[in-house]
């Protein structure tokens, strides 16, 4: 069972928004599933064999676990099909945590996926269902960012991933046919370690990720915040 489950609509949006949080808590000793709704094919030069090839190297980078569904590219709706197919997956690896998609973007398949992801929570523990398994209520949700406008949010908190940026460049690296092959999008590898240098510099740190809670986060003590 995951510890954290983090959900994406394709295939290298959980790495560019959050990959450096992934690789720490892997390196805290977290299970972590990465579950991407669809395979995000098709793409100029991508195929699902390639893009799959291409995830499984990624999660290997990160250390942590991956499950893609076969929901349809370009064509994510929020319906109930999706909300309990994802639903499903909770409930199987019950979860503490769940990230999911930040619900502002152009891409209509993150604005999907972001709601299905949070429908999903609340499906997951329904009783009275075809679905397998207890039902499970993930205690915690927060929002990353992944998106396509050019957005600057006052985050929740920050996660340091100093320690682990290298590894979220070398996730994403492992994304060629998105970030090497296609001329339209070279450079995005080196805009993300500009990023996230960019919230490490707010947080004091040399590299950081920002995250969005949905309900207010709690420490035991003030002293834990820096």
């Amino acid at each position: 069972m995951a510890d954290a489950v983090c959900v994406g609509a394709h295939p290298d949006d959980v790495e560019i928004g959050m990959g450096g949080t992934v690789a720490t808590m892997v390196a805290d000793g977290a299970d972590v599933l990465i579950v991407d709704l669809t395979d995000g094919e098709p793409t100029p030069y991508g195929t699902h064999e390639r893009r799959m090839a291409e995830a499984a190297e990624a999660a290997a980078a990160l250390g942590c676990r991956r499950l893609t569904l076969d929901l349809p590219n370009r064509y994510l709706f929020d319906c109930v099909e999706a909300r309990l197919a994802l639903a499903q997956v909770l409930r199987e690896e019950r979860p503490s945590t769940l990230f999911v998609p930040y619900p502002e973007d152009a891409h209509p398949d993150h604005l999907a996926a972001s709601r299905i992801a949070e429908a999903a929570r609340f499906y997951a523990k329904l009783t009275k269902t075809d679905m397998h398994g207890e039902p499970h209520y993930p205690a915690r949700v927060y929002r990353y960012m992944a998106v396509h406008l050019r957005l600057v949010r006052e985050p929740s908190f920050l996660v340091d991933i100093s320690s682990t940026l290298d590894v979220k460049l070398t996730a994403l690296a492992a994304y060629r046919s998105q970030f090497a092959d296609n001329v339209a999008n070279a450079g995005i590898v080196d805009v993300m370690e500009q990023t996230a240098r960019m919230w490490g510099a707010l947080g004091r740190v040399d590299a950081a990720e920002p995250f969005f809670a949905l309900e207010a986060p709690v420490v035991s003590s003030v002293l834990e915040l820096r």
